[in-house]
């Protein structure tokens, strides 16, 4: 006798993605700062895996527009690594938590711990990754070229131009939080991971922990100061937390939430008249 199984192939709807984003958030604000600085680092070396597939490519092929939009197809590469590893990624977490806080209305302080942590363990993970390209003998020196040529570019961009493709930038980073939710198969996962950071990289959209890894291995190099990597940083990451959160984790809290309650104003009882 053969027992009937079935399988789910239905979509999830927003409602059923927003609580499993919002659960994914309740998950990580339970680690400890330890754990999450840990995975943080990890995470932040991990992510110089884009760049440097960049810059392999394009040190192994002739220059010219379509080796350059050629080389963006292996930009990805970093992002699945960490995404999927389940590696923690700051842009990623202007989703998880941020949904968290805006549907129990609590949480917030430990959202800033997670994100203070990571944010600076990834910067740190860009840094060793930056370290071991451009201080040891790692790579080739014309990868190395190409790497630093690719912080260069990024740095050397408008402060209002490095802002709002922050901005984009975030947006599409939270954006691959949430399809990532919604995918019921890794290999799903995957193909909506590389489909929009290959936007991230060919749109020259600027990622605070990503681009970091470039920009960083510059400095390193010497044709970039510390102080212009810092400058870059804080309007890239401001760009990227206000892409993140307002452009997904707020508009999806919107579609799913307006005008319905709080879990603190449900549970609040009703004063007798």
């Amino acid at each position: 006798m053969t027992d009937d199984v079935t399988i789910n192939t239905s979509r999830p709807n927003a409602h059923e993605i927003f609580e499993q984003a919002a659960e994914n958030g309740r998950d990580e604000l339970k680690r400890s700062t330890h754990a999450l600085a840990i995975s943080g680092l990890a995470g932040g070396l991990a992510m110089g895996l884009t760049g440097m597939s960049v810059a392999i490519v394009r040190a192994l092929l002739p220059r010219g527009p379509l080796t350059d939009f050629f080389s963006y197809f292996f930009y990805p590469i970093g992002f699945i690594a960490v995404i999927i590893g389940r590696a923690q990624l700051f842009t990623e977490n202007t989703l998880y938590p941020v949904v968290l806080v805006l549907t129990d209305g609590r949480h917030l302080r430990n959202t800033l711990r997670l994100w203070a942590v990571v944010f600076v363990s990834n910067v740190a993970g860009a840094f060793l990754f930056a370290t071991l390209a451009v201080k040891a003998p790692t790579l080739e020196p014309k990868v190395v070229e190409e790497l630093v040529r690719l912080g260069i570019d990024m740095v050397g961009a408008s402060g209002a131009t490095i802002f709002w493709t922050g901005v984009f930038g975030g947006w599409l980073i939270a954006l691959v939080a949430w399809v990532v939710t919604a995918s019921q198969w890794t290999i799903g996962q995957v193909l909506m991971v590389w489909l929009l950071t290959f936007i991230v990289g060919a749109g020259h959209f600027a990622h605070c922990i990503a681009t970091s890894n470039e920009i960083i291995a510059a400095v390193l190099a010497g044709p970039v100061p510390v102080a212009s990597f810092f400058y870059w940083l804080a309007i890239a990451t401001a760009g990227n937390i206000i892409g993140g959160v307002i452009m997904v984790s707020l508009l999806n809290w919107g579609q799913v939430h307006a005008g319905e309650p709080t879990s603190q104003q449900k549970a609040k009882p009703r004063r007798a008249a």
